[in-house]
């Protein structure tokens, strides 16, 4: 292992809150319910076009509707994106024990870039990301591999160097293409389960297994 691969939401940083409450307050503001937050597990990781696809009443599913959501969206996040996000417990010691072995970190997240950087800058910024990469136009959304590719192309390492450490299905099916090492965490979003079957190597419970489940795959 030369380098690890993060996912955001979910892996790095609890952000569930902040984006339900957004999401919430969109839908309101056009006439639609809430949803619960713990919905939202199953809501987030796809995009924010997807994410409004399955939060938005299917029988109102227009181009028009959906476009309107989204911006009021992006409006809300805008305002409460750092309100209750922070680092989950472990995070920052696995962060110091990765960078203390000289072991390349970096961020690949379906958030909208300029989000993706902020967020990292805001609750990480103790810690060297060499490539931190977000939603754009520049490459498709995860579970096309071609950004994390990028990403392995830019610190010129082989794929297989990388350790992909995140919390949904897609992301071990991003793993998977990219051919890097798929590890999903259980304190995210989704369960044991769907990572395992989705490509999962491994699955931890908490930041500080993180070493010790990478030991037991060499041996």
């Amino acid at each position: 292992m030369k380098a690890v691969l993060f996912d955001l939401d979910g892996t790095l940083l609890d952000t569930l809150q902040d984006i339900a409450n957004a999401c919430n307050a969109a839908l309101t503001r056009h006439g639609f319910p809430a949803h619960p937050v713990p919905d939202y597990r199953y809501f987030v990781g796809d995009g924010v076009a997807t994410l409004i696809s399955r939060v938005v009443p299917r029988q109102h599913q227009t181009t028009a509707t959906l476009a309107n959501v989204a911006a009021a969206y992006g409006e809300e996040y805008q305002k409460s994106w750092n309100a209750t996000t922070r680092p989950y417990d472990g995070i920052p010691e696995l962060l110091d024990q990765l960078t203390a072995r000289g072991i390349a970190l970096t961020v690949l997240s379906n958030k909208p870039d300029d989000f993706t950087c902020r967020c990292v800058a805001e609750f990480l910024p103790k810690w060297r990301f060499a490539v931190v990469q977000g939603a754009s136009q520049a490459y498709p959304p995860k579970p096309d591999p071609a950004a994390a590719r990028h990403i392995a192309a830019t610190l010129n390492l082989p794929a297989h160097e990388f350790v992909y450490l995140g919390d949904t299905n897609t992301d071990m099916k991003t793993a998977v293409s990219a051919g890097m090492f798929p590890m999903g965490v259980l304190w995210g979003f989704r369960d044991a389960e769907e990572l395992t079957k989705s490509g999962a190597q491994r699955v931890i419970h908490h930041p500080s297994e993180f070493f010790k489940a990478l030991f037991a795959t060499a041996q």
